[in-house]
């Protein structure tokens, strides 16, 4: 049979068991606890330090190509004017026909920038020549320019001049060689640019480019002393040569007032400029007057 001491020994040493048990489940506890803590405050340094990510965006550019920066602007009481001596003169009347320049043989380092129609117009087509200390001859025909005429004033105030190209642009064989026909369209167009823009043209660009016999003396008999043609073309935002790949001294260049007049321009600044070439006015190469 089992003695009260013995029995009370039983007992303690089962409550000691038991408040061990209790002991090392606290201690557990509290170690899962903390690693617990310390995983959770891991995780989220962690979340913060990454940022969500931002998919790219393909975005097309909308700005028009800028034209290289001249170094000095024009001022509108001082328009440019030649800086070269003239060393050839465009060719005068021979027989009563107005001569055909397609380029002047010079060797000063100048080309001669035309700029035809006058179809669009936007301020930033004259910003951009005046950035740049341009100056150009512009043939304007009545057809394209009738809405808005004076638009094209305030390029005279800058050094560029107003020439012809005739009222209704025709450029069918049977109205090129039509002595009559010319004559009407060329001192029509004269008469129109007098009394708009307070001076009379002296040359003129055949729409097209074509010419004829008839055409060069109707441009004579209205007081044209050359019809302008061209050997380089900015167009379509690159340059185009009839001999060659790049500009030389004497090339007459021909542009086109339309939506890519910046593309134009900018294909035709760096022909220009990677040949050390610089822009003046045809109409100073004139003979001198006698």
């Amino acid at each position: 049979m089992m003695t009260t001491n013995t029995h009370h020994n039983i007992i303690n040493i089962r409550l000691i068991m038991t408040l061990g048990v209790l002991m090392m489940a606290v201690i557990i506890c509290s170690f899962l606890s903390t690693d617990l803590k310390s995983t959770t405050s891991a995780a989220a340094s962690h979340k913060d330090s990454v940022k969500p990510h931002t998919p790219l965006k393909h975005v097309r550019s909308t700005q028009k190509p800028k034209p290289i920066a001249a170094k000095q602007h024009n001022d509108p009481s001082h328009p440019q004017r030649t800086t070269a001596a003239p060393d050839v003169h465009i060719p005068t009347l021979e027989d009563g026909l107005a001569p055909v320049v397609t380029s002047l043989p010079t060797k000063q380092p100048v080309v001669f920038l035309t700029i035809d129609d006058g179809a669009h117009k936007t301020p930033d087509e004259l910003q951009t020549m005046n950035d740049n200390h341009l100056v150009a001859s512009i043939f304007l025909a009545r057809l394209f320019i009738a809405d808005n005429p004076l638009f094209f004033a305030d390029f005279t105030k800058y050094g560029s001049l107003i020439e012809n190209h005739s009222l209704n642009h025709y450029i069918r064989p049977a109205e090129i060689e039509s002595y009559e026909l010319q004559k009407q369209e060329i001192c029509g167009m004269a008469d129109y640019e007098q009394q708009t823009y307070g001076r009379r043209p002296i040359f003129f660009r055949p729409p097209g480019g074509a010419y004829s016999v008839a055409m060069q003396r109707a441009a004579a008999d209205c007081g044209m002393k050359a019809i302008v043609t061209w050997i380089a073309k900015a167009n379509g935002g690159s340059m185009q040569y009839q001999i060659g790949d790049h500009l030389r001294p004497g090339d007459i260049v021909l542009m086109h007032f339309r939506p890519e007049f910046q593309q134009d321009m900018r294909a035709f600044l760096d022909a220009m400029n990677s040949q050390n070439l610089h822009t003046e006015l045809l109409e100073n190469w004139m003979p001198p007057a006698k």
